[in-house]
């Protein structure tokens, strides 16, 4: 069994994924808060600054174009492959032409080029998130998934920290420049990756990609359930991470402390977590891992309570803040699984885009009203309320069989069939 694990790991599947989610996940602070720092320097105004969180927005709106990538054809590498390399060299060209501007001086050429690398950036996660459910079988989307998640924080941190450190050394128009080459990395993945456009019938026409991604998932069992459970499944642990920073600060840590702890520590237990999950998804199944790591990350919730109580330790800080990185990153391992288990390869960039847009609802409306309510009930009763609010997602898992037969038995269908079926209900 050691032996058929290692398999999984060390194969060329996996550092396809890998690389891919690097790839992925450099663009997206080119465009943040790295930018928000090289804009700061150049004492652009503020007001400025805070608008450029809005070319953030292909992010949550992709699924809107992903039916083009499923419908068309690129002339060369094939359906997947061939999009991601033209995203990948319009990307690299896009962020190096940073290297040629100044933000004070041509704030409207830098907000067209960080729409641009978010569009882009938005399209080849589009393409990668449906190539890896296409290359991947499933025993190894688990792992697969949290590879390809750590391989998208990697690529964060390349953007994030380390051109932040490289900006305090160089003139920011070189850490631009250094930032496109990196995105090479993408490049000659994609090059190399194994092609599988030949596994997949691509939709006839660009009707049946817009609608039959609709079609296809409302006709399975239990399709509104499993919505929900989207939805629900990490919701009390968003709630509890929207307060985290806040909690930490007003205990009495030091900046130093939530640095060393939560941006050291947590990222790498994070990491750890995720390749942990993905491992034990693989023993595991699916709904255990999900059961088991939904559990741990309600636990790990909790935990904040018992340090809120405890007071300002910072043993117990790193503690509870390494448990909680540790299970969150094993939930994510089997939650973006579970999702990418859920796509039918003829429609894999549509549907799962719209399955990762409707993840991140969470994020942006259950965090809302989080400060209110940790002033009224305070942190002890807060930290206690997001884990009695994991409760709902984890008690769907009880319809997880029902779900996994009607996934099996549609997907079984076959193929000629649905495209009747679909041409009739046109």
């Amino acid at each position: 069994m050691q032996v058929s694990i290692l398999r999984s790991i060390f194969n060329w599947r996996m550092l396809v994924t890998f690389f891919l989610g690097v790839s992925s996940g450099i663009p997206l602070l080119v465009t943040g808060s790295t930018l928000q720092a090289w804009m700061t320097d150049e004492k652009v105004d503020l007001a400025v600054i805070g608008l450029f969180s809005l070319v953030g927005l292909p992010y949550t709106v992709k699924f809107l174009w992903a039916p083009f990538m499923d419908r068309y054809l690129p002339p060369f590498l094939g359906r997947r492959r061939g999009w991601m390399l033209i995203f990948q060299i319009l990307l690299m060209f896009a962020v190096g032409a940073f290297s040629l501007v100044r933000p004070a001086q041509s704030p409207w050429i830098v907000a067209i080029l960080a729409a641009l690398v978010s569009f882009f950036s938005a399209s080849q996660d589009i393409v990668v998130d449906a190539y890896r459910r296409e290359l991947l079988r499933e025993e190894e989307l688990g792992l697969g998934s949290s590879l390809a998640v750590n391989g998208y924080r990697i690529g964060m941190l390349i953007s994030g920290a380390f051109a932040l450190f490289l900006a305090d050394h160089i003139p920011w128009h070189y850490v631009y420049l250094l930032l496109a080459i990196s995105l090479l990395i993408g490049i000659v993945t994609t090059c190399l990756a194994p092609n599988t456009g030949g596994q997949v019938i691509s939709p006839k026409s660009l009707h049946e990609a817009v609608v039959g991604p609709f079609f296809d998932y409302f006709k399975r069992a239990g399709a509104f359930e499993i919505l929900a459970f989207i939805l629900f499944y990490k919701i009390g642990d968003v709630m509890a991470n929207s307060m985290t920073i806040p909690f930490i600060l007003k205990m009495g840590f030091t900046k130093t402390e939530l640095a060393a702890v939560v941006k050291t520590f947590g990222i790498f237990a994070t990491i750890a977590g995720g390749l942990a999950g993905g491992v034990l998804l693989i023993r595991l199944g699916l709904c255990k891992g999900l059961w088991i790591f939904g559990i741990l990350q309600a636990v790990s919730t909790l935990s904040f309570s018992a340090l809120a109580s405890l007071g300002a330790y910072s043993s117990v800080l790193t503690a509870t803040v390494t448990f909680e990185n540790l299970t969150s990153g094993m939930g994510t391992a089997a939650f973006t699984a579970f999702m990418a288990s859920l796509c039918n390869k003829k429609f894999t960039a549509t549907q799962y885009a719209l399955l990762s847009s409707l993840m991140g609802i969470p994020r942006v409306i259950v965090s809302a009203p989080t400060g209110f309510l940790a002033e009224r009930i305070g942190w002890v009763y807060f930290f206690v309320f997001c884990t009695l609010a994991a409760i709902p997602g984890l008690a769907f898992l009880f319809r997880f069989r029902v779900w996994q037969d009607g996934m099996r038995s549609f997907h079984g269908t076959n193929i000629s069939q649905t495209n009747r079926e679909f041409s009739a209900e046109s």
